[in-house]
């Protein structure tokens, strides 16, 4: 948040994407806090070294972690960026808190139950159907493929948000779909989808199935979040 509120100094990764110095500094806290919770569990973060595909496929469990998710929104400075960390076993996301620091919101997963934490304390989360139901959708990534989706669905309400909040709404009963039909990367997704799984969603890739992270490819396919398959 101190960079936040800061003229921000930004560069391109090999990727064209933006990175911060906000980025980095936090990527450098949360790796020495979770090495030192957790020592024995190994990390797969945006922000560092990736490790090789022929060391990961002997992981049974990791930490996932994208230390700053929504660079463009808060560059933007309209709050809807996160932090999300989530514990990986056997490529199923099974723990996991996506942080809102300019909301300050937190919501938090176990695989079977989920919470909203504010100020005014923590509460208890669902999935909620809707007459009209609502879709959430990417800001900064909107798909050509979407407008066949909503066709689909017909009638339905629109809404936009960034980073991973997106899976935060279907978790709250806010919003009931949210299609991601463009590119992810795995740190981008795996603590939102925790966080919607506790909550009574499905994250489901185009074949109908389960999107895992026991995976060489770090990026995602096309997925859908919704309350029913």
């Amino acid at each position: 948040m101190e960079h936040y509120h800061s003229q921000v100094q930004v560069t391109e990764k090999a990727d064209s994407s933006p990175v911060t110095e906000a980025d980095l500094a936090a990527n450098a806290l949360i790796i020495e806090e979770l090495e030192k919770l957790t020592p024995d569990i190994p990390i797969l973060s945006e922000e560092s070294a990736h490790t090789p595909w022929q060391e990961r496929q002997k992981w049974e469990r990791f930490w996932l972690v994208d230390p700053l998710d929504g660079t463009k929104e808060f560059l933007r400075k309209n709050g809807e960026f996160t932090v999300n960390i989530a514990l990986i076993e056997q490529g199923k996301p099974v723990l996991a808190v996506v942080h809102a620091p300019a909301l300050n919101k937190s919501w938090l997963g176990d695989g079977s139950q989920a919470w909203l934490e504010t100020k005014a304390g923590r509460e208890r989360i669902r999935v909620r159907p809707a007459t009209v139901p609502t879709v959430v959708g990417s800001r900064s990534h909107p798909s050509p493929e979407l407008a066949g989706f909503l066709e689909n669905l017909g009638e339905h309400k629109m809404a936009e948000v960034g980073s991973s909040l997106k899976f935060c709404m279907v978790a709250e009963g806010r919003a009931q779909y949210y299609p991601r039909l463009g590119p992810t990367m795995m740190w981008d997704t795996a603590a939102g989808q925790c966080i919607a799984e506790s909550a009574g969603a499905i994250v489901l890739d185009k074949e109908g199935q389960p999107l895992q992270y026991h995976r060489e490819e770090l990026l995602n396919p096309s997925f859908i979040v919704s309350l029913t398959v």
